[in-house]
């Protein structure tokens, strides 16, 4: 009698753990956001993204401009900054000289890229009343020692996506990291083509995703490498207010739990 209720109860017991880890494993995943876009721009190329903002400012779109050489740029150039900064974008870091981050430590060391790099920077885009919380590395060069050392300073670091032929596995979406990874849409990069970039941004309405990607200068025909045809940004645009989806700059991230 007493080995019967002992085996009716280990019995039930295993069943109701069972039943419960299938109950579990059901439960889909909630995110807290909206499937989205966020679209960066790299280097100086002040004068083409304002043009480029003129046109896309009708899809009320958002951007972070991760600007590099400030040293460099001209005061009515730094005067778009700060319009593109007052409409919501975003400014990002992009280092002063645009080093390969990973190649100059190697050589010359952390402290000696913060010194020549980030710090100088920094100082000067305060100076000029920009708002500096994210830093894209140059070149995609990165190492984790790099990263930990710049999360002291940024709240979110952006890298460049390794290339898949398949939209799931390709690593530009946004993992609830502080370090991500971004994929290019200049048209001149080896895996870029609208059927691929339309996967992208299918797997991200379908998945509640929010896809990074990344381009240069923005043109209206492309005549080099490292451009962005305005048309591709417009599809995207369009794609996004189709889709009720939404548009995030890279600090935008921090604040996703």
């Amino acid at each position: 009698m007493t080995k019967n209720w002992i085996l009716k109860t280990v019995l039930l017991c295993t069943l109701f753990i069972l039943f419960s880890c299938q109950k579990e494993k059901a439960k889909p995943e909630i995110k807290t956001y909206r499937a989205g876009v966020i679209l960066s721009f790299d280097d100086a190329y002040v004068d083409e993204w304002f043009d480029t903002d003129q046109k896309l400012k009708q899809y009320s779109w958002k951007a972070t401009f991760c600007v590099c050489k400030i040293n460099t740029l001209r005061h009515y150039e730094i005067k778009k900054l700060l319009e593109f900064q007052k409409e919501g974008h975003e400014i990002a870091g992009h280092g002063l000289h645009h080093y390969h981050a990973e190649k100059f430590v190697k050589k010359y060391g952390i402290k000696d890229y913060f010194k020549q790099e980030i710090n100088p920077m920094l100082r000067l885009m305060s100076f000029y009343g920009l708002k500096i919380t994210s830093f894209v590395y140059p070149y995609g060069g990165r190492n984790p020692k790099l990263d930990a050392a710049l999360l002291n300073v940024f709240k979110i670091i952006r890298g460049r996506a390794f290339c898949e032929e398949d939209a799931s596995k390709q690593g530009c979406y946004f993992n609830h990291s502080k370090i991500v990874y971004s994929f290019s849409i200049d048209d001149t990069h080896n895996h870029f083509n609208i059927p691929h970039l339309m996967k992208l941004l299918d797997y991200a309405k379908k998945n509640d995703e929010i896809l990074i990607l990344n381009s240069h200068k923005t043109v209206e025909n492309v005549t080099a490498d490292y451009q962005t045809k305005n048309a591709t940004l417009e599809l995207i645009c369009k794609y996004i207010r189709c889709n009720n989806m939404k548009f995030y700059t890279l600090s935008d991230l921090d604040n996703i739990q």
